[in-house]
C-alpha cells in the first residue's frame, strides 16, 4: 500500500468523525424544531387572517342585504304609485314633482333637462338624441319645435303602430300624430311617456319608456334611493350596482376603472357558478378588501355589486401577529445558531491540536522521506558535478579562443558552468536539510546583478520555446542586503515558472522599482496561463504543484528565502490573462550580520 495513501486516509478520517456528526446531530434536531415552530405560526397567522377576513366579508354581506331589502322595498312602493296615476303626463321643465312616483319622474325630468341645455346651446342633433336614448335606456326620445313639428326622434313611432295594426304607415310628422301614436300605445300599457314643455314655449322634448326602460330606471331608482339610506362609514370605500347587461345601477365611492366590476367574473355570478368573490387589492395608498357578489330583487338576480372595504385595522392585526411570530422565530433561530456555534468552538479548540499534530506528523514524515531519499542520491549526483566542474577548469585553461572578443564570450560560459555547479552543490545540500533551519549570510550586492545573472540562465531555454526575456531597470546599481546565492535561488523559481506558465509565444518581465518605506520592489510579469483563486492560495505550500513530475518545494523554498530576506511577496493573477509577482525586499539590514529563515 502507498504511504501516501495512508497518510491522506488518516486525514480524512478524523475530520469528518470528529469536526461534523455532533453538530450535524444538533443542527438537524435544531432545524426540526425551527420548521415546526415555523409551521404552527404559519398555520396560527393563516388562521387570524381568515377569521379577520370572514369578519369583513359578513360586514359585505350585511350592507348588500340592507341594500337589497331596501330597493326591494323602494320597488314595491313605486309600483303601487304607478298603478294608482299610470300613463302619461304634460309638465313644464321648471314645475315641480307631485306625483307618487316623484323618484322616477325627477329622474326622466332631469333628463328632459339636460336636453334642453344642449337644445339652448344649439348642440342638439338626430345623431345626439339617438345616443342619448341608447345610453339612458330610453325607449324614445322626441324633440317638437313650437309649430308642433317633430325635429328630431330616436325611433319612428310609425313603425312600432305599422307593426301591430298592419303595414303600409306613412311616418308620422306632427305632434298631435306622435301624441295620439303614444297615447294609443299607452293604452295598451305598453309604454309609458312624459311630454315636457320649454319655459319659453319654443317647442316640447318627449320621453317615453317601454316595459323593459321601465323596469330599467324603476331598478336603478330604487337602487339609489336605498344606497342614499345606507350612506358611507363603516370603513365602506365604494360601491357600485351594475345590471345584467353591465349598465351602472348606482354606486358611491371613487371607483377606477380598471379595478371595478369590468374585470370581475360577472358571467358567473349570475348563473349562481360563483355566488360569492372575495380579494385583496388596493387603492392608492389604501389596502381593501374587495367583494363581488349577485344583487337580488326578490329571487331574481338583477345585477352584481362590486363592494370595496378598507382593511386599515385587519392590515395592522395581521402585522402585528406576523411581527411577533417572526421576533420568536429569530429568537429560537438566534439561540440555535448560538448553541452549534458554542458546540463547533468548543469541539475545535480540542481538535485543532489534533489535526496540527497530524499535520507536523505527515510534514516530518515527507521530509523524513525526502531526506533519505535525498541521502541515497546525493553521493551519485555529487560525482559527475565534479567531474564536470574539473573538465571546466580544464577547458577554461587549455581551450580558451585567443580572440579577445570570443575569448570573453568564452570565459562568461565557463563562470556560468563553474557557478552553477556550486550552487547546485550548495541545492543538494538545502535539499538535504529542509527541514532544519537555515542561515541567511547577507552581504551588500546589486539586485542587477543577480537578475542579469537569471536572464542570462534562461534566456536559451526561453528562446526555444518562444518566450522573450524582457528586463526594465536603470543603470544605478540598487544595492541591498542579501544572500545573493540563496536569493538568485528564489528568484530563479519565480521565473522559470513564468517561462513554463506560457504555452507558445509570450513574454516576461523583470522590472526592479524604488518603493517608500526603505523598500525595493522585483517585479516578475508573465503572459501566461495565470492563476485561480483557488491555485493562488496553495501555491506556497510545499506539497502543492501543478506540474505532473514537481515535488512542490521550488516556490516553497523561494517564499523562505525572500522571508528570511525580511521581504513580503504580493501575487496579483487572471486566469488566462497571465501573473504579476510583486517582491518587497527591505534596502537595511534587519540584524547585524544574519538573518534566518
Amino acid at each position: 500500500m502507498n504511504p501516501e495513501e495512508n497518510i491522506a486516509r488518516l486525514r480524512r478520517i478524523p475530520r469528518f468523525k470528529l469536526t461534523f456528526i455532533q453538530p450535524f446531530a444538533v443542527a438537524l434536531v435544531s432545524a426540526i424544531f425551527i420548521v415546526l415552530i415555523t409551521t404552527m405560526g404559519l398555520i396560527d397567522m393563516r388562521r387570524s387572517e381568515r377569521m379577520l377576513i370572514g369578519f369583513i366579508e359578513d360586514q359585505g354581506r350585511r350592507m348588500i342585504g340592507v341594500v337589497e331589502k331596501l330597493t326591494e322595498e323602494n320597488l314595491k312602493n313605486m309600483i303601487m304609485a304607478s298603478q294608482k296615476t299610470a300613463g302619461s303626463a304634460s309638465l313644464s321643465l321648471k314645475e315641480p314633482i307631485l306625483s307618487p312616483d316623484a323618484l322616477l319622474t325627477g329622474k326622466i325630468i332631469a333628463m328632459g333637462r339636460e336636453i334642453d341645455e344642449h337644445w339652448k346651446k344649439e348642440h342638439i342633433s338626430g345623431s345626439y338624441i339617438s345616443q342619448f336614448a341608447r345610453e339612458n335606456n330610453l325607449w324614445l326620445v322626441a324633440v317638437l319645435n313650437a309649430r308642433g313639428d317633430v325635429i328630431f326622434q330616436s325611433r319612428l313611432v310609425a313603425d312600432k303602430l305599422s307593426a301591430d295594426a298592419g303595414e303600409g304607415k306613412k311616418i308620422k310628422r306632427s305632434a298631435a300624430e306622435l301624441i295620439k301614436g303614444l297615447n294609443t300605445l299607452n293604452r295598451q300599457k305598453k309604454i309609458g311617456f312624459i311630454a315636457m314643455s320649454r319655459k319659453d314655449k319654443s317647442g316640447t322634448i318627449v320621453l317615453a319608456l317601454d316595459r323593459e326602460s321601465m323596469r330599467y330606471w324603476g331598478i336603478r331608482v330604487s337602487v339609489e334611493r336605498a344606497i342614499e339610506k345606507l350612506g358611507e362609514g363603516q370603513g365602506l370605500l365604494y360601491l357600485s350596482i351594475k345590471d345584467k347587461k353591465g349598465n351602472t345601477l348606482g354606486g358611491i365611492g371613487d371607483i377606477s376603472e380598471e379595478g371595478a366590476i369590468d374585470v370581475l367574473p360577472t358571467k358567473g355570478v349570475f348563473p349562481g357558478v360563483i355566488r360569492f368573490t372575495s380579494r385583496k387589492t388596493s387603492r392608492g395608498e389604501s389596502s381593501v378588501q374587495e367583494i363581488v357578489s349577485p344583487f337580488y330583487i326578490g329571487k331574481e338576480a338583477a345585477g352584481v355589486v362590486l363592494l370595496g372595504i378598507e382593511r386599515g385595522n385587519t392590515d395592522r392585526i395581521l402585522s402585528e401577529n406576523r411581527k411577533n411570530v417572526y421576533m420568536f422565530l429569530a429568537f429560537v433561530i438566534t439561540i440555535t445558531m448560538l448553541s452549534l456555534w458554542l458546540l463547533y468552538h468548543n469541539q475545535n479548540r480540542h481538535l485543532a491540536r489534533v489535526v496540527e499534530m497530524t499535520r507536523q506528523l505527515e510534514k516530518a514524515e515527507r521530509l523524513s522521506s525526502l531526506g533519505m531519499l535525498a541521502a541515497g542520491v546525493a553521493h551519485e549526483i555529487r560525482n559527475p558535478l565534479n567531474a564536470i566542474s574539473m573538465a571546466s577548469q580544464r577547458l577554461k585553461r587549455e581551450f580558451s579562443p585567443y580572440e579577445l572578443e570570443k575569448k570573453r564570450e568564452f570565459d562568461a560560459i565557463a563562470m556560468v558552468i563553474r557557478d552553477e555547479i556550486r550552487r547546485l552543490n550548495a541545492i543538494i545540500e538545502e535539499f538535504i536539510t529542509f527541514s532544519k533551519s537555515r542561515r541567511l549570510e547577507l552581504r551588500e550586492n546589486a539586485v542587477q546583478d543577480v537578475l542579469q545573472k537569471i536572464v542570462n540562465l534562461v534566456s536559451a531555454e526561453a528562446l526555444e520555446k518562444g518566450v522573450n526575456i524582457r528586463t526594465d531597470w536603470q543603470d544605478d546599481p540598487v544595492v541591498i542586503p542579501m544572500d545573493m546565492d540563496k536569493l538568485q535561488q528564489a528568484l530563479l523559481n519565480f521565473v522559470k515558472n513564468a517561462v513554463e506558465s506560457i504555452s507558445g509565444s509570450g513574454d516576461v518581465t523583470l522590472a526592479i522599482r524604488k518603493e517608500e518605506k526603505n523598500l525595493v520592489k522585483i517585479v516578475i510579469t508573465d503572459t501566461g496561463c495565470g492563476l485561480t483563486s483557488e491555485e493562488m492560495e496553495r501555491i506556497f505550500n510545499p506539497e502543492y504543484t501543478t506540474k505532473e513530475k514537481g515535488l512542490g518545494l521550488g516556490l516553497s523554498l523561494a517564499h523562505e528565502i525572500i522571508r528570511g530576506h525580511g521581504g513580503e511577496i504580493l501575487v496579483k493573477s487572471q486566469k488566462g490573462k497571465g501573473t504579476v509577482f510583486e517582491i518587497f525586499l527591505p534596502v537595511e539590514r534587519l540584524t547585524d550580520k544574519v538573518a534566518t529563515t
